[in-house]
């Protein structure tokens, strides 16, 4: 049976063409006998870009989730994102929908044993890479003695706000008076009617 593949090429300047990326994976899709459906593009787009921000990427993924194609062909793996995170998300998303990948610059074809075995290591590192990014936050934040999320409020912004809240101000109005967030005088109301 003929593959049924959607060729997918990016450029991040506008001063870029992705004329070289197409022809070449039109070459790939002609010698290994695949049909070429469709193909999608993004021009003078960073592949650090969500999917919202890249039409053909979205266009893509559609496609995948219709169950229009049988393969995605792409000249690298920076084209479609720039981490192996991003990477091993797409390919997950795209494998749950029957969908393989096949990468030029990377030799892999997912379609193949040794492509998923590549996708299997793939993953291993992309959990390694994420542990190793967690690890290193934490450790910068112990040596700087700070915890994670947002300051904490300096105490006297904390009693005007039960002042003003006590005073039978509404709580928008209240974050609104002392340029805090909704959310912020929401959780002292709810400590404070907890301590009441």
């Amino acid at each position: 049976m003929t593959k049924r593949i959607a060729i997918y090429t990016r450029v991040s300047q506008d001063s870029q063409t992705t004329e070289n990326q197409r022809r070449e994976l039109i070459a790939v899709a002609e010698r290994n006998g695949w049909e070429i459906i469709t193909e999608f593009t993004d021009h003078g787009i960073s592949g650090s870009k969500g999917r919202d921000q890249r039409p053909g990427y979205d266009a893509l993924m559609k496609a995948v989730a219709r169950r229009e194609i049988d393969m995605v062909a792409s000249w690298a793996v920076d084209r479609l994102g720039r981490s192996l995170q991003h990477l091993v998300g797409f390919l997950t998303e795209i494998n749950a929908k029957g969908v393989d990948l096949y990468l030029h610059q990377q030799a892999l074809d997912t379609s193949t044993p040794s492509g998923r075995a590549m996708f299997g290591m793939l993953s291993v590192f992309a959990d390694f890479e994420r542990e190793m990014i967690r690890s290193r936050i934490m450790a910068g934040l112990a040596r700087s003695d700070k915890k994670a999320g947002r300051p904490s409020l300096p105490p006297i912004i904390v009693e005007k706000i039960k002042r003003t809240l006590a005073s039978g101000t509404s709580i928008n109005a209240t974050a609104k008076r002392l340029k805090v967030g909704v959310g912020t005088v929401h959780r002292i109301k709810m400590k404070m009617a907890e301590a009441a």
